[in-house]
């Protein structure tokens, strides 16, 4: 009898077992594509395509190589969503996506600030605040929502891509 039900929770836990990992299998063939993904060729296409643009900020503006790129951590980038999502919500602004700008580090008296880029929220006032909601077209910046800057520049900051 002991037996027996050792085996029977052998076969429960063996089944368990074979129902997460197919579970999670099947979520992980299920997630699309998301839109806007491109090929490393593009990347370096693109990357290549700035090359004029930034020679004439690195000679005429900065007087040195300038930052070409900025690098966030995984952890700083799901804790940035995450506060969005949160100060959204005090905001009352249905959080929609999130908005890249182009900036500069203020001059530190001797150097002109090095190029930065920093991260904003997008949304629309909240349907259940007497916002339009979904139904207002857009993906405007959050007023008075926090941006995440400090990202790690390049290294060297005018290093190209592929780093």
């Amino acid at each position: 009898m002991k037996k027996l039900l050792l085996l029977l929770l052998g076969f429960a836990i063996g089944f368990l077992v074979a129902y997460y990992c197919f579970c999670n299998q099947n979520n992980l063939d299920n997630m699309s594509t998301p839109k806007g993904i491109i090929k490393w060729t593009e990347a370096v296409a693109l990357d290549e395509a700035f090359n004029s643009r930034h020679q004439l900020i690195s000679d005429s503006i900065v007087k040195r190589p300038d930052n070409r790129s900025s690098w966030w951590s995984l952890d700083d980038l799901e804790g940035f969503i995450k506060h969005a999502k949160k100060q959204a919500d005090t905001l009352k602004y249905d959080l929609n996506g999130f908005r890249m700008y182009l900036g500069a580090h203020a001059d530190s008296g001797k150097e002109v600030g090095y190029t930065t880029i920093f991260i904003v929220p997008t949304g629309v006032p909240s349907l259940s605040e007497g916002g339009l909601g979904d139904l207002k077209v857009g993906n405007g910046d959050i007023p008075k929502a926090d941006g995440l800057n400090g990202g790690d520049p390049g290294e060297p900051p005018s290093v190209n891509y592929p780093q």
